[in-house]
């Protein structure tokens, strides 16, 4: 049986004005012009989960104190993932032009391993 998420309208009328009245699809066209070298898209299919993991560890890690150098490990590696392959594109990161794109990046790694951009 599958479960059904109810989202209030004003909450996707919220995120629409958060992202300037742009869709998804819009911010994730823009995230993959800025990201057409091959070398920078491996960087990014790899280094996102790899902050995105180091995020959720994060919370873990406040109640299993061992785990904070895996966290800054992941967080760490993957960060220097994102930049070396922008070194390649020779183009800045996105969210140095504008914070969001720190929201999108995920989104664009989830549709690129399922094979969708």
């Amino acid at each position: 049986m599958a479960a059904t998420i109810l989202v209030k309208p004003n909450a996707r009328a919220h995120a629409r004005r958060m992202f300037g009245g742009a869709s998804t699809e819009d911010w994730i066209a823009r995230y993959e012009r800025g990201h057409q070298h091959p070398v920078n898209r491996f960087c990014h299919v790899v280094g996102i989960p790899m902050i995105a993991l180091s995020l959720l560890l994060a919370l873990a890690a406040l109640a299993i104190g061992g785990l904070w150098p895996v966290v800054v490990a992941l967080f760490v590696l993957g960060w220097i993932f994102q930049f070396v392959g922008h070194a390649f594109e020779g183009k800045p990161p996105e969210f140095f032009k504008d914070w969001r794109f720190l929201l999108i990046g995920l989104r664009w790694w989830s549709r690129k391993v399922m094979g969708r951009v």
